[in-house]
């Protein structure tokens, strides 16, 4: 009978993609409302909560909402129930369903929002736009006999631990020779109790990133035949995969400013966008923040961009961008609901027999006329 699935085996899941730590310390990310012990049957993935869709969760008979922007994000002094925000968490309460963000952790994480808005303009050359830390990595060794060396590799990958760059499965493997002595009480996979066993071995090592070591760990015990596993853990000065917000590349087609803003408008599925700039310049790098970037304009200018496309842009940012000769696209903060249908498809991956849907309301305050 296999064992019912609760929040926290979502939570653990989605953290592997985009961990906590990831989130800007102004920003309130995880569990919202709800508990982490809740049992899950169906999930729906928002990119806002708003009371239609605290609605449209009950009427499908949800269990875990997750959304991108935080339900709670500024602290409350009172839930007013006449008010809408109060009516959303009375309603969720009141049903049992439980709330989750991902908001800068998964704009930063690698794969996240800011990756998928750099895959759907379909750019090139990927580099992040504002740096903000780098991947912690470890060095793992562990002492196996020869005859499951191979497991142990796969168990590896299937943790993503072995991946250098384009490459996965990475390991080093040197052959010796391993002792031991099972003592009273032990049930050893090779030799006898209270005799000295001369066992063929290997020792593998690989690379781990910080945030996926410890179900590495696990995943590596649980394919070993031994009782006790020995292994090591070594922290690297070399570091991981660059994260941070945004990303810059290059277009695979150089084209005009006009002809940039109805590609933005095709790709992103966005019935118009505000452009500052001579659109008939040429533009062939491109920078992309998801969200409200406009106060990360000269970053992208300092890497060179062409065009920064970014949402919520005012006046005076749109006027200084201008001026500086770069030229800014604003197709709206909204475009971060690309992020419904990527996190869909991650969970279902993870979780194949859960039942996971997308919001259908939509959540654009704003009407183009």
């Amino acid at each position: 009978m296999k064992q019912q699935l609760t929040n926290a085996d979502i939570f653990k899941v989605m953290e592997a993609w985009a961990p906590k730590s990831l989130a800007y310390d102004w920003d309130n990310v995880g569990l919202q409302i709800g508990s982490n012990n809740r049992p899950v049957k169906k999930v729906m993935v928002t990119l806002d909560v708003l009371e239609e869709v605290a609605d449209e969760a009950i009427a499908n008979h949800v269990d875990l909402v997750i959304a991108h922007h935080p339900l709670l994000f500024k602290s409350l002094s009172r839930i007013d129930t006449e008010q809408p925000k109060g009516r959303t968490i009375q309603k969720l309460l009141a049903k049992n369903i439980s709330v989750y963000a991902a908001h800068t952790n998964l704009d930063v994480a690698a794969g996240g929002v800011n990756d998928m808005l750099f895959e759907a303009l379909q750019l090139q050359d990927k580099e992040v736009l504002l740096p903000t830390q780098a991947e912690e990595l470890y060095k793992l060794a562990v002492y196996v006999p020869i005859s499951h060396q191979e497991d142990i590799m796969h168990a590896w990958a299937k943790t993503d631990a072995g991946h250098i760059g384009a490459y996965s499965h990475c390991t080093f493997r040197t052959q010796g020779k391993g002792t031991f002595k099972p003592l009273e009480g032990t049930n050893p996979y090779i030799g006898k109790q209270q005799e000295i066993s001369f066992v063929d071995e290997v020792r593998m090592e690989t690379i781990v990133k910080k945030s996926r070591l410890a179900d590495t760990i696990k995943a590596m015990i649980a394919a070993h035949p031994y009782e006790e596993v020995a292994y090591d853990v070594y922290p690297l000065e070399n570091k991981g995969e660059l994260m941070g917000l945004g990303r810059i590349g290059t277009l695979e087609k150089q084209m005009n400013l006009k002809e940039l803003c109805e590609f933005v408008k095709t790709a992103l599925s966005v019935p118009a966008v505000r452009v500052t700039g001579d659109l008939t310049k040429s533009i062939k790098k491109v920078a992309v923040l998801g969200g409200s970037g406009e106060k990360y304009f000269m970053d992208a200018k300092r890497k060179g961009a062409d065009a920064y496309i970014t949402g919520d842009v005012t006046f005076h940012a749109a006027q200084d961008a201008e001026q500086i000769g770069l030229a800014v696209i604003d197709p709206g903060h909204h475009v971060e609901k690309i992020m419904t249908v990527k996190t869909q498809a991650y969970l279902r991956e993870k979780f194949p027999d859960l039942e996971i849907i997308t919001s259908n309301v939509h959540t654009e305050p704003f009407q183009f006329m």
